[in-house]
């Protein structure tokens, strides 16, 4: 199709379609976000889907394109988890026998979900340890099987039907707008915005945004052609992949206005305030255009802004660790190796001369060995002001305690905490 935006009145035909599928999910105006941020915020509610994001509209789309003969024979995907859930969803919705490809490191909780709405019609395989691993052990499963691949992003059917929450977003916002921020992965779901928006509304602004472990477009962009990443963070899970799509890196060459890059760290700090004072849940994917929104805001004053939610897949057994890179990322927590003298009272020596009135104690390791004059222990340290890291070092030296300081040392400090 070379670089050209996907047909609008496929899309249109797909929105049809997909009425009676898909939930035609809120277009809410946020005040907290708006006033924090000075412009005017609009969430697009996809986490809201009731397979909580956008997926099931671009898999269903395709499904039932499919001729009857390919219906038969069964259809396979490879997915982090949302597209599964979709593909899952419509394989029941059809009655159609589904096989879901999934990385090892996926949250239970959606591979739970994949079981839930796909039913007997599903089978899930766990294989490889990123989408990427995943994706080539469905392609092989799929040819040896002459069954159809459901492609989570670089299909045109895919993309007419994820392209429908953009024109939905059209007929809720009768106001112009400005900016529409974006996250990408593979790059369907930008691909569908650009081709509707580009059509119908050319003076808004496309902005992408990507996790900064796993910035596989904006690379790709640089480059002029698609790179695949050797290496990704995998935390962001439904965004993290090593090659973009090249339908979506086509569209995005000649169409995006932007592309932006947001830490790991900082999607967990939106996680965690969308939850507490929105009482919102996103998964990491689906916090990455607020994170973009909040991080460079000052290119956004004043304007019309619509953020796209894109999913709710949070596995609840992740919150600890998103509260960590959280605090990690607002420098309010730190990890310290120190040098513990052994003797007696040593230790309420460095509560009273180096902690602050409140700071907090998380993390102690230490194992006395007597044939040593100092021992060496493993401190985490909370804060209430990033500040205070500054005078914790400095009394530490002063006192002779500080060794090393872990917090720029991942590997170390994954290793030993």
């Amino acid at each position: 199709m070379g670089n050209q935006l996907i047909d609008i009145n496929n899309i249109k035909i797909a929105s049809n379609l997909l009425n009676t599928i898909v939930k035609k999910t809120p277009l809410q105006f946020n005040g907290r976000l708006s006033d924090s941020n000075n412009c005017s915020v609009w969430l697009k509610r996809e986490d809201l889907q009731e397979v909580r994001s956008f997926k099931i509209r671009g898999a269903f789309n395709k499904i039932y394109s499919l001729k009857n003969t390919e219906r038969k024979k069964g259809v396979v995907c490879s997915s982090a988890g949302n597209h599964a859930q979709g593909f899952a969803k419509s394989c029941m919705e059809l009655k159609i026998k589904g096989t879901v490809f999934m990385p090892t490191i996926t949250p239970k909780q959606k591979i739970e979900q994949v079981k839930m709405f796909g039913g007997d019609y599903i089978k899930i395989v766990l294989e490889g340890d990123t989408y990427d691993d995943t994706y080539i052990s469905a392609k092989k499963f799929c040819d040896f099987n002459k069954m159809e691949f459901i492609h989570p992003f670089d299909d045109v059917s895919v993309i007419e039907g994820q392209a429908t929450l953009a024109l939905e977003i059209l007929s809720q916002k009768k106001q112009p707008i400005d900016y529409i921020i974006v996250p990408i992965g593979g790059g369907g779901l930008i691909s569908g915005i650009l081709s509707v928006f580009k059509e119908l509304s050319p003076k808004t602004k496309i902005i992408g945004v990507e996790p900064k472990g796993a910035p596989s477009m904006k690379e790709s962009l640089e480059k002029g052609k698609i790179e695949v990443l050797k290496k990704i963070d995998p935390f962001v899970d439904g965004a993290a992949v090593k090659k973009v799509g090249e339908i979506a890196f086509k569209i995005c060459q000649k169409y995006l206005d932007e592309i932006l890059l947001v830490p790991e760290g900082k999607i967990c700090q939106t996680i965690l305030e969308m939850y507490n004072k929105d009482a919102i849940v996103v998964e990491p994917a689906g916090a990455l255009s607020i994170s973009g929104l909040e991080l460079y805001k000052e290119k956004f004053k004043n304007k019309n802004i619509v953020c796209l939610l894109c999913g709710s897949n949070n596995d609840i057994s992740r919150m600890s660790e998103i509260k960590e890179k959280a605090l990690l990322y607002s420098n309010l927590k730190h990890y310290f190796l120190i040098k513990l003298p052994q003797r007696a009272g040593a230790l309420k020596e460095f509560v009273s001369e180096i902690l602050g009135p409140n700071d907090d104690i998380t993390h102690f390791e230490y194992t006395k060995k007597n044939f040593k004059e100092k021992g060496v222990a493993v401190v985490g340290i909370e804060c209430v002001d990033e500040k205070d890291l500054e005078n914790l070092l400095k009394k530490m030296k002063i006192h002779g305690f500080y060794s090393s300081y872990l917090n720029d040392k991942d590997d170390i400090r994954q290793m030993i905490i």
